[in-house]
C-alpha cells in the first residue's frame, strides 16, 4: 500500500474561505487515502467570533482517511504555526503537503504532490514542490520544471529538506553576498531581499522568505507546474498578511500532470519566463491605476460589511 503524504491545513478566522478550501480538497483524487491535520490558530483580540465559526466548521470535516484538529490555545501567528506544524508532520511522516485557508485546488493537486514527493524523495537538490505558477505568457514550457524559487501558496517538502530550514534571519543574512543577492532576486527581477530586511526589522513575520532563503542557500530546487493547480482566494483584502491583488491571478489546470523532469537542473526557458513576468508584473501606469481603484473599492466594501 502506498504511503501518501499527510496534509497540513492552517486556518484562522475566515470561515467562508476555509469552507471553500476544504470543499475543494475533499474533491481531490487521493483525499480519501490522505490524513488531514487542521491547525487552528488561537484568536487575537476581536477575532474570537470568527475563530469560533472556523472551529465549528472543522469539527465535522470528513472525506479523508483521517482528520485531526489541532486547536491552538493561544495565537501563534501564521509563521510560528506553520513552522511548528510542518516540523511535527515531517518528523513523524517524513513528508508533508501544506495548504493555508485561502486556496482552492484542482482535483489532481494531491496526486501531483504525492507523485513529486515519491519521484524526488532521494534527490537532495530538490527541496520543495509547489502547485502554483505565475500566469506566464510562454507557451513552450514543459508540463513541470525545476526552478530556484520556492512559492509558498500550496507546497510540499520532505523531512530531509525541512531540516535545512534556517529560522534565524541574522544567520541567513550573513550567508549572502552581493552576487548571491542578485541571483536570489532572479537577477533583480523581484525584490525578495526587501522581504528579508523587512523581517529583520520587524515589518513582516514571514516564514516563507526564510524558507526560500534556506532553499536558495543550499542550492536547492523547487518542482513547479507550468499552469497552477490552485487558485488563491485570499487576495480579497480579508487576509491577515495579504491585501487586494490580481497581479498573480491566472487559470487553474484541471488536468492530471503526468510528466516530471528527469534532469536535475533549473529549466532555463522557465527561468527566463518567470523572470520576465516578475520584471513586468505591475504593468502600465493605466493598469496600476485600475488595480489601485479596485483595491480602494474592495476595501470600502469590506469595511462597510464589517460595520
Amino acid at each position: 500500500m502506498q504511503n501518501f503524504a499527510p496534509i497540513a491545513l492552517f486556518v484562522y478566522n475566515r470561515p467562508d474561505h476555509a469552507r471553500r478550501t476544504i470543499n475543494f480538497l475533499q474533491k481531490n483524487f487521493l483525499a480519501d487515502e490522505s490524513r488531514l491535520f487542521i491547525f487552528s490558530d488561537g484568536a487575537r483580540a476581536g477575532d474570537e467570533e470568527n475563530v469560533k465559526a472556523v472551529r465549528d466548521l472543522i469539527k465535522s470535516v470528513d472525506g479523508f482517511k483521517s482528520v485531526e484538529v489541532i486547536n491552538r490555545d493561544k495565537n501563534f501567528g501564521l509563521a510560528n504555526s506553520v513552522i511548528d506544524g510542518v516540523t511535527r508532520l515531517t518528523h513523524q511522516y517524513g513528508k508533508v503537503i501544506v495548504f493555508e485557508d485561502d486556496v482552492i485546488t484542482s482535483p489532481f493537486t494531491l496526486q501531483y504532490f504525492n507523485e513529486g514527493l515519491t519521484k524526488y524523495q532521494g534527490v537532495e537538490q530538490v527541496m520543495h514542490i509547489t502547485a502554483f505558477m505565475y500566469p506566464l505568457k510562454a507557451n513552450n514550457l514543459p508540463e513541470t520544471f525545476l526552478l530556484r524559487i520556492a512559492s509558498s501558496q500550496a507546497w510540499a517538502t520532505w523531512d530531509r529538506a525541512w531540516k535545512k530550514f534556517e529560522p534565524n534571519i541574522d544567520t541567513i543574512i550573513s550567508k549572502f553576498d552581493t552576487s548571491s543577492k542578485y541571483q536570489f532576486q532572479l537577477e533583480g527581477s523581484m525584490n525578495f531581499w526587501k522581504h528579508v530586511m523587512e523581517f529583520k526589522h520587524g515589518r513582516n513575520n514571514s516564514w516563507a522568505i526564510r524558507w526560500y532563503s534556506s532553499v536558495f542557500l543550499n542550492k536547492g530546487l523547487s518542482l513547479n507546474p507550468a499552469i497552477s493547480l490552485i487558485e488563491n482566494i485570499g487576495h480579497d483584502g480579508t487576509g491577515v498578511h495579504s491585501g487586494v491583488s490580481t497581479i498573480y491571478a491566472g487559470e487553474m489546470n484541471n488536468f492530471r500532470i503526468s510528466k516530471f523532469p528527469d534532469v536535475i537542473k533549473e529549466n532555463e526557458t522557465a527561468y527566463r519566463a518567470v523572470k520576465d513576468f516578475l520584471k513586468h508584473r505591475k504593468g502600465t501606469y493605466l493598469q496600476r491605476g485600475i488595480r489601485y481603484l479596485n483595491h480602494v473599492i474592495t476595501k470600502w466594501k469590506i469595511n462597510a460589511h464589517n460595520k
